[in-house]
């Protein structure tokens, strides 16, 4: 029988396993910073090695205890259990099939796309292989201002040290803090919190360097400030001090899949910004779009047309500041100037600097083949950005109000929105165009994710979580569609610029997405901005499961390998746990088909070659 921690599904029954609740002190803390930036998670599942025989350092050495350790063979064994340990993601993707990271060695297979070459690479100095880089200062003993307080478990040198096997690990904000948990965790306190002076709005884990030896995380802040954290090492960097590169509030941040280094932030003045965690901040002033003395800087350059500037259109186009370090400016090309002093030309944040919007953008997220973004923003347009030619592919006008969550299809052929009109819209960029609406909702959509486990090319389950605190299960096929009224206009939308993208966009390059220089495609081009269809002409989806919580707002929903992670608005988590014990449908040779640069990364001008 349902109840407030148990719901069925047409695949079994769901129940809560974990929860974890802000204490009271906790929500008289939070009281204020709640009401404006809610609480988010993210989630990293690390393998920890089998236990070794004779004395182990463990991680005491890395968190300053352990004084009773012999110091010999130290570092030995601190290597050995990195060989030994293994980091998944919520997607249960084994180590064996993670993906080289974006680095200088992997130009010789990209060489036809010198924007690949270019933003997404990371050369060494001289050439030499260099060792990852971990942040500079020790937060027990700072002296910033910016940390104001940090609380660590008793013995958490021993608890790490005992892990072993699969070992769930969730960070989410609340009010000032950054908080630590291990999920299924009986201990009463968390790992760690951080209380810092401004309040956390997003952060992310670098599943890619992750493991039991070091985390790297990326906390973003309402100052704009940037905080690269390792909580396992107590160490912390920053980027974007006062705000220097930008004090507009971050809205999201994304490490760029594969990379060690490089990652994605959002601000709330409609920017994305690029940065390199192992860079320092620059000294740096976006262009302004519209002041029509744009120069090589820029990928946009307004100019006048009968004697008007022409105004730069956010629907249109994607306007890039590159800063005089960036690689198509200094990588020695036609663009690089000569004679410029060596200290100019040496590499800072940011990367680069694309301005999407004249209003905030609120999230995005990577394509899987890692060379597309899909930002949305509360101008209410759905963009898909190619990100490594660092222009807008298409915009996508929504229903009605902004566009409030994101996420792209494991497969990369759809995307997925939820919106101020209540409505959940799937997104074919491939096709351009609406496939489906999805109905079931009364509220502002809080979240959407796609259930890997459940989606296998012809079905595809998704999860969502609204304010009116439903959690809705969907599941869509284009088969089993419910036809709108009007069927004839619905057919229509399939026109002939979706038959133009499926006849001449056809190849490795762009499976899924236009490509944005095909020949034939100059001779018939198609616009970039898509109005909203009418609601009569589109598709709808119908829930398969509806069940309504009794809790604080709802904001976040996750599906991690053996269990489904719904969060509130206050901090309040929970874990249910899946009826069964899946695995995910996209299987090759026993391992998860993760994604893989060399086979999926495309270049501008055509497929890589083998």
């Amino acid at each position: 029988m349902e109840n407030d921690s148990t719901f069925v599904a047409p695949e079994g029954v769901y129940s809560v396993t974990d929860e974890h609740k802000p204490n009271h002190a906790q929500n008289v803390a939070m009281s204020v910073g709640t009401a404006i930036y809610p609480s988010r998670v993210s989630s990293i599942v690390l393998r920890f090695p089998p236990p070794k025989q004779g004395n182990v350092p463990g991680f005491a050495g890395l968190l300053g205890g352990g004084k009773s350790e012999p110091k010999k063979d130290k570092g030995e064994k601190a290597a050995k259990d990195r060989e030994d340990g293994i980091s998944l993601s919520s997607s249960d993707t084994p180590e064996e099939s993670e993906p080289p990271p974006l680095s200088s060695s992997d130009q010789g297979n990209t060489s036809q796309s010198p924007e690949y070459r270019n933003l997404f690479s990371h050369p060494s100095a001289g050439g030499k292989k260099k060792t990852a880089a971990r942040p500079k200062h020790n937060i027990r003993t700072t002296s910033s201002t910016f940390i104001t307080r940090i609380q660590t478990a008793e013995g958490l040198t021993k608890t790490l040290q005992s892990k072993q096997g699969d070992v769930t690990f969730l960070f989410y904000n609340m009010a000032k803090s950054f908080v630590w948990i291990e999920a299924g965790s009986k201990a009463k306190e968390p790992l760690s919190r951080i209380t810092f002076s401004a309040h956390p709005t997003c952060h992310d884990i670098n599943i890619s360097t992750a493991n039991p030896d070091r985390l790297d995380v990326i906390i973003g802040f309402n100052t704009g400030d940037l905080i690269w954290l390792d909580p396992i090492n107590s160490r912390y960097g920053r980027l974007n001090k006062q705000g220097s590169i930008s004090g507009s509030p971050c809205t999201a941040v994304r490490w760029v899949p594969s990379s060690s280094t490089l990652f994605l932030v959002s601000h709330a003045d409609g920017t994305i910004i690029v940065y390199d965690k192992e860079r320092d901040d620059g000294t740096f002033t976006p262009q302004d779009p519209n002041s029509g003395t744009n120069d090589a800087s820029s990928n946009f350059v307004s100019s006048p047309v009968d004697g008007i500037t022409q105004e730069w259109d956010p629907v249109d186009s994607l306007f890039v500041t590159m800063p005089p370090w960036h690689p198509v400016t200094s990588g020695g090309g036609a663009l690089s100037a000569v004679g410029k002093a060596e200290k100019e030309k040496v590499a800072k944040n940011p990367v680069s600097h694309w301005r999407l919007s004249k209003q905030g953008v609120v999230d995005f997220v990577f394509s899987p083949d890692v060379k597309y973004v899909a930002a949305i923003s509360e101008d209410g347009c759905l963009r898909v950005i190619d990100a490594l030619a660092e222009q807008l592919v298409d915009c996508y006008a929504s229903y009605f109000g902004a566009l409030t969550c994101v996420a792209w299809s494991p497969d990369g052929r759809f995307i997925l929105t939820g919106g101020q009109d209540d409505l959940l819209t799937i997104f074919s960029p491939w096709e351009q165009r609406v496939v489906a609406r999805c109905q079931g909702h009364s509220s502002f959509v809080s979240s959407v994710a796609f259930d890997e486990q459940r989606c296998d090319g012809r079905t595809y389950r998704f999860g969502s979580v609204a304010e009116d605190n439903k959690l809705i299960f969907w599941d869509f096929s284009s088969g089993a569609l419910h036809r709108p009224k009007f069927q004839a206009s619905h057919h229509q939308r399939m026109s002939v610029s979706s038959t133009i993208s499926l006849a001449y966009k056809r190849d490795r390059s762009a499976q899924y997405l236009p490509a944005t220089n095909s020949p034939k495609l100059e001779e018939t081009p198609s616009p970039r901005f898509h109005p909203a269809p009418s609601r009569n002409e589109i598709a709808f989806v119908q829930p398969v499961l509806i069940k309504q919580l009794d809790c604080d707002l709802l904001t976040v929903i996750q599906f991690l390998p053996r269990s489904i992670l719904t969060a509130t608005k206050g901090g309040q988590i929970r874990l249910w746990v899946r009826p069964l014990a899946l695995r995910p449908r996209f299987m090759k040779n026993n391992k998860v088909t993760a994604i893989d640069p060399h086979d999926l990364i495309p270049s501008r001008t055509g497929p890589i070659p083998p």
